[in-house]
């Protein structure tokens, strides 16, 4: 497969967001080859202490979700807060499917508010956490893109120690 840059256009999606919705399907398609055929005791490993695979899928869910909340202009719900806690627990009951199909619903949701994302908001100020720090709509949905592919190369990463 090629890389999701090198694929075309993202169904709806404008051309000035494409970038970021390129690097949230190729997180997907990482973060999937990273997880897959890991037993449950590997998918919540931490080699030499770093995060396991379960912590990025986790995370890139959450932290996606979270971000494009602040894109929105909304706060965060109580959902999202009880979230992030879940992001800090080690559940190594739950399978690589389970956070898989969990992801996919967070990138899903992603993507649909990135096409419904009209260009002339992109500049639109936004406020982020409690602090209420200042951004704008492009800035929260690109650093959601580029925050998902770190993690998806940190899990990439984690992967290849566990399968040696």
């Amino acid at each position: 497969m090629a890389e999701a840059w090198l694929s075309g256009p993202v169904p709806g999606v404008d051309p000035w967001l494409l970038p970021a919705a390129h690097a949230l399907v190729q997180t997907r398609a990482d973060l999937r080859r990273a997880a897959e055929g890991l037993t449950n005791e590997q998918l919540w490993a931490r080699p030499k202490g770093v995060a396991s695979v379960a912590f990025h899928l986790l995370h890139v869910a959450g932290a996606t979700a979270r971000l494009l909340t602040y894109a929105r202009g909304d706060a965060l719900d109580a959902a999202q807060k009880a979230f992030l806690g879940r992001e800090k627990t080690e559940a190594i009951d739950t399978d690589a499917a389970t956070l898989l199909a969990e992801l996919d619903a967070a990138l899903d949701r992603a993507l649909s508010q990135i096409a419904a994302t009209p260009r002339g908001s992109l500049l639109e100020a936004r406020c982020v956490g409690r602090d209420r720090l200042p951004s704008t709509v492009l800035g929260l949905i690109f650093h959601a893109a580029e925050h998902a592919q770190r993690h998806a190369g940190q899990a990439t990463t984690t992967s290849k120690l566990l399968r040696g």
